[in-house]
């Protein structure tokens, strides 16, 4: 890679530099999730000079996104287009240098394996606890370093993850969270200034990781509560790794389950469902035959279907969105009318 003026001020940052940046341009990244970090993540990423970013988002663009997510535009909006295909379609013109695989899918236990099987880094910005534990089960089976972030109101918390080095996300969290028991988007809101700053941090981290100067005390939990103006940094401790079902054991409870089947969606009063059996729908079939149930659109992606009180949306591999429910059970029976 040749260094240019577009990455002058960075490789003057004397961490970074001329052989820091020769190894960010060459260094392979999976963002999983397109929303209100990863968009910012992906954007900052791409921006450094990251050489391949794959960015798989299972969503599609909705007004609401505009409000924190600055790489979409109300025209992706109006596309329904998915996160990934807009993400990808935007960075391409801010850096035409930089790989960029976008990615229409679901990441569960079925397909993250081959998600990161060829990338150095992984990095979170999954809006649901179920998959990120997928992901750190598959991260600690191949020895792929992963870095956690999440937000939800004005607080948000970043930790880098090395498999067999540090503590993962079971050793600080154990099992999942009980439902109701965290809050989320939907009932606590969210403000664009912590999505953006968490993003910033991960994207840090990144920027260290690659380059090889990640030290021990980067390894440990940091919290940024920017309401309040709170920042502090918790040493998870390694000796949480003594008992952590997935470093002393190496029990990979949640990559060797069932698939996921239904995953309700933070802050979109949503429930996603994904079948057993991937499929490739006929979208332009499906159109005619949902149109009795009321007004709908579609693209080569997806299609929509909005029957009040809830919208629909279906994409190509089966999968489908039902807005306007978290009640899974009313989603599944709705996806069996619609659908079938």
């Amino acid at each position: 890679m040749q260094l240019d003026d577009r990455y002058s001020r960075q490789v003057r940052f004397a961490p970074i530099g001329e052989g820091g940046q020769r190894r960010i341009g060459s260094a392979r990244v999976l963002l999983i999730g397109a929303g209100a970090i990863g968009s910012v993540t992906a954007d900052l990423l791409v921006r450094a000079g990251c050489g391949f970013v794959r960015i798989v988002d299972r969503d599609f663009v909705d007004l609401s996104n505009l409000q924190r997510q600055s790489v979409y535009e109300e025209d992706d909006v109006i596309r329904s287009l998915p996160k990934a295909v807009a993400a990808g379609a935007k960075l391409r013109r801010i850096n035409s240098s930089v790989h960029i695989e976008s990615v229409v899918d679901d990441v569960n236990p079925a397909n993250v394996e081959d998600y990161i099987q060829d990338v150095d880094l992984v990095l979170d910005a999954l809006d649901n606890f179920e998959t990120r534990f997928v992901v750190n089960d598959a991260c600690a089976k191949h020895s792929r370093p992963w870095i956690y972030a999440a937000a939800v109101g004005s607080y948000g918390v970043v930790m880098p993850v090395i498999p067999g080095k540090s503590p993962c996300l079971r050793c600080m969290l154990g099992s999942l969270p009980a439902p109701g028991t965290s809050p989320t988007c939907d009932t606590a809101g969210v403000i664009a200034s912590i999505t953006h700053i968490v993003a910033s941090i991960q994207t840090a981290e990144a920027l260290k990781f690659m380059c090889g100067s990640m030290q021990p005390d980067d390894l440990r939990l940091t919290t940024f509560d920017v309401w309040g103006r709170d920042f502090r940094q918790i040493d998870v401790g390694r000796e949480a790794m003594a008992t952590c079902p997935v470093c002393a054991e190496g029990r990979l409870e949640y990559l060797n389950g069932n698939p996921l089947r239904t995953v309700t969606l933070c802050g979109r009063n949503a429930v996603q469902l994904i079948p057993a059996v991937k499929g490739d729908l006929d979208l332009a079939a499906l159109s005619k035959s949902i149109s009795t149930f009321g007004a709908v659109q579609f693209n080569e992606f997806l299609l929509k279907c909005l029957s009040p009180p809830y919208e629909l949306t279906v994409f190509k591999d089966g999968r489908a969105i039902v807005k306007g429910t978290s009640d899974t059970g009313i989603a599944r029976s709705l996806y069996a009318r619609y659908v079938g």
